[in-house]
């Protein structure tokens, strides 16, 4: 079987995913993973074609019969061939030839990729078109090059470093080849890019394996499976609370992944500690949609509750000229309201707000909207390891699609936006920039839901209601009445002496053995 180089990405990305490539497993597909290949493709013609006007004549491109003779040939240009040594195979986007009469003729693989920011898989790519190249022709390559982003920029990688990873990799891809079975099905982040992404989560879903939770990484996953618990309900019962000792009352509790899989089979929110959220003043739910390779934002979002009326703002930038514009506007919007608080999820608005405030200034000194954005509320670092909600992560859809909030666009999410985006730069589609804008607006809608509850959850906590831990949708850990009862079920025999025995085994003197 051949070793090709979509063999060798897969495998980069996920060994579940090169198994599947390797046997040519059926998908149904993902909108977004076929959207980056259409894009990668158009991006490596266009990057061509300036390749050849920056200085290679016409002429000087070679079919790949034509690579045969590296030393004598005069061509300085090949581009889209294929070249095999053995059982490994790339499919190589161009390779530039370089002689002079007092040095060695030199061969410089070039890959072209439309992202702005490089990764180390795009680096291992160019690595794995080399070794095989080298091989191939018996001639050393010492570096590449790979075209990247709008502006086709180059960045020259020295791939005799990366040469002992390939060739791990290979020998690791060889090892699945010969395996029938199928490796152990682990979601991750590239999940959501992936085309086998429905069926990975059906299959992990099926044995309620670990990795469903988004949280867990795979060292803690390793050490939940050296103790035996390799399923999320196993891991549910794990979780015992314990009364804090005094010199920790202050400090937050730790993150428990054995409380979040409790939420999860008990289908409630847990709560651990004692979460605070204050909203004293106009509240503001915000919600940014942006280009993450291109450090560039065009949608801003915002919710303003004022008395009993809501009203939305969703702020459009056509291109990254238009950035300052709709941060202006949203300053003005926000210097409008008396006592502004910005409320928001997660890091992206935190750095959002950062950023603009560095690229195009922020709001007078001293002002109430200058105090809204230095004391921006993000609400997962209220949840995080004291609030647990029923959902395998702690995304926004996760905790709110269980409180009952649900989208227009079932299944869009976060990543397919930044395909939406470029979709409408490519046609000015006006029904795609409408799903976007729609996909934030209701990303502001389910924020408050989400601030609704919270407020009512931190207000029951504060209240130190006795019995909140018998509430139909929450559990309070550390009610008095919660951490008394008992993890033992009630056990009952014909044979009163072994009850007395059960009874003696849970308390906290000498133990008690039955010999048969």
């Amino acid at each position: 079987m051949i070793i090709s180089s979509d063999i060798f990405e897969a495998y980069l990305l996920c060994s579940s995913k090169c198994w599947f490539c390797l046997r040519g497993e059926e998908t149904a597909g993902n909108m977004y993973s076929q959207w980056l290949r259409s894009q990668n493709q158009s991006y490596r013609k266009e990057a061509l074609k300036r390749l050849l006007a920056s200085g290679h004549k016409a002429d000087s491109i070679v079919a790949p019969s034509q690579l045969v003779n590296i030393r004598n040939a005069k061509w300085r240009l090949a581009s889209d061939f294929v070249v095999r040594k053995d059982n490994i195979e790339a499919s190589v986007h161009a390779i530039e030839r370089l002689f002079s009469d007092k040095k060695p003729v030199q061969l410089i693989p070039i890959r072209f990729t439309f992202s702005n920011k490089l990764t180390k898989g795009d680096k291992l790519l160019l690595a794995f078109d080399s070794l095989v190249l080298s091989e191939a022709f018996k001639h050393e390559i010492s570096h590449g090059k790979i075209i990247h982003g709008d502006r086709y920029s180059q960045s020259k990688v020295k791939v005799s470093l990366l040469t002992r990873k390939v060739r791990k990799c290979i020998s690791k891809i060889a090892a699945l080849i010969g395996n029938n079975a199928l490796p152990e099905i682990v979601l991750q982040w590239h999940c959501p890019e992936c085309d086998f992404q429905a069926m990975c989560r059906k299959k992990a879903i099926e044995k309620d394996d670990l990795s469903l939770l988004a949280g867990m990484n795979e060292k803690e996953r390793k050490k939940y499976n050296s103790k035996g618990i390799f399923t999320v309900t196993q891991l549910s019962y794990t979780f015992r609370p314990r009364r804090r000792p005094k010199r920790l009352r202050d400090k937050r509790e730790k993150y428990h992944h054995s409380l979040k899989a409790l939420a999860i089979r008990a289908k409630k929110i847990h709560i651990i500690g004692s979460p605070e959220l204050k909203i004293d003043g106009t509240p503001i739910y915000l919600d940014v949609e942006g280009i993450p390779d291109r450090d560039f934002y065009y949608l801003i979002g915002m919710l303003i509750r004022n008395r009993n009326s809501l009203v939305q703002h969703s702020l459009w930038a056509d291109s990254p000229k238009d950035e300052v514009t709709i941060w202006n506007n949203f300053l003005a919007i926000l210097s409008s309201i008396e006592k502004p608080i910005i409320v928001h999820y997660g890091s992206y608005e935190s750095s959002f707000l950062k950023r603009m405030n560095e690229r195009y200034g922020g709001s007078p000194e001293g002002s109430a909207s200058e105090k809204a954005i230095k004391e921006s509320i993000n609400l997962l670092t209220v949840i995080y390891s004291q609030i647990y909600f029923p959902g395998f992560g702690n995304g926004l859809k996760d905790i709110t699609g269980f409180l009952g909030f649900v989208w227009t666009d079932v299944d869009f999410f976060g990543i397919q936006s930044i395909a939406w985006r470029h979709l409408w730069e490519h046609d000015r589609n006006v029904s795609v920039k409408d799903k976007l804008i729609r996909y934030n607006a209701q990303d502001c809608e389910a924020l408050k839901l989400l601030t609704d509850t919270m407020q009512h959850i931190c207000g029951k906590e504060k209240a130190g209601h006795k019995d909140r831990v018998e509430d139909a949708t929450v559990i309070y850990l550390d009610s008095d009445r919660f951490l008394k009862k008992s993890k033992w079920q009630k056990f009952t025999s014909p044979v009163s002496s072994l009850e007395q025995i059960n009874s003696a085994a849970q308390c906290n003197g000498p133990a008690f053995f039955l010999t048969i």
